[in-house]
């Protein structure tokens, strides 16, 4: 299950997290590569313990707390602190599978979903596309900044050659409630359903019992 979630920063977030990394210092991406990725793996990357990437990183998880579309798409038990990677001309990252499990500060992260955080806009840069197979094909994503995609953590995915301009992005893992993807999709369709409802007929008597269904599902597959 792939989902777009829009409008995670504003504009003036997005200005900052831009500014902050004018003046940062990037190193080469590959210090966070497992063995897999490291092969394919050309780009630049914000230190994760240093005080832009806390910062910014911070700034990201506080969005992410008030925002209803990403709560709903992933039920997040532990959120990966965010990274922030940058591709200039002739980068790439080719196809990989991110590691199962991701460790900081001693705590050991499962990565049910994975997310990126456009920071740039489309128009600054070409390729650089996000390209994730599923078993309904390949897709390919190129969001406006600060919009985000969160998709199954088990995807193979790619991001193509950047042939003009930089590609600056947010990346993070997030470890679901629901392990299993099936599961956290079918309340994800569930919980929309609701909402859509309770708009096109509010106080509809059908909300209560669907909504009791939710929980009741979520409460049975909950890993917590």
């Amino acid at each position: 299950m792939m989902v777009h979630i829009p409008d995670v920063l504003t504009k003036e977030q997005v200005a900052r997290c831009r500014n902050v990394m004018l003046k940062a210092a990037w190193v080469d991406g590959r210090v966070t590569a497992g063995h897999q990725s490291m092969q394919v793996k050309n780009n630049l990357q914000l230190p994760e313990n240093s005080n832009e990437a806390r910062e910014l990183g911070d700034m990201v998880l506080q969005a992410l707390s008030r925002n209803n579309l990403f709560f709903s798409a992933v039920l997040p038990q532990q959120i990966f602190p965010p990274l922030f990677n940058r591709y200039d001309a002739g980068m790439v990252f080719g196809a990989h599978v991110d590691n199962a499990i991701r460790e900081f500060n001693g705590i050991r992260v499962r990565t049910d979903v994975s997310s990126t955080l456009f920071l740039s806009e489309p128009e600054d840069y070409d390729g650089g596309e996000l390209i994730v197979e599923d078993t309904y094909g390949s897709h390919s994503v190129k969001l406006p900044a600060g919009d985000m995609i969160v998709y199954p953590g088990t995807s193979l995915h790619n991001v193509t050659p950047i042939t003009r301009g930089s590609r600056i992005a947010s990346f993070f893992w997030i470890q679901s409630m629901i392990r299993d993807e099936s599961k956290r999709s079918l309340l994800f369709d569930l919980d929309m359903s609701i909402i859509k409802l309770n708009t096109d007929h509010p106080g509809h008597e059908s909300i209560v019992q669907l909504t009791s269904i939710y929980h009741n599902l979520l409460r049975q597959w909950a890993e917590v």
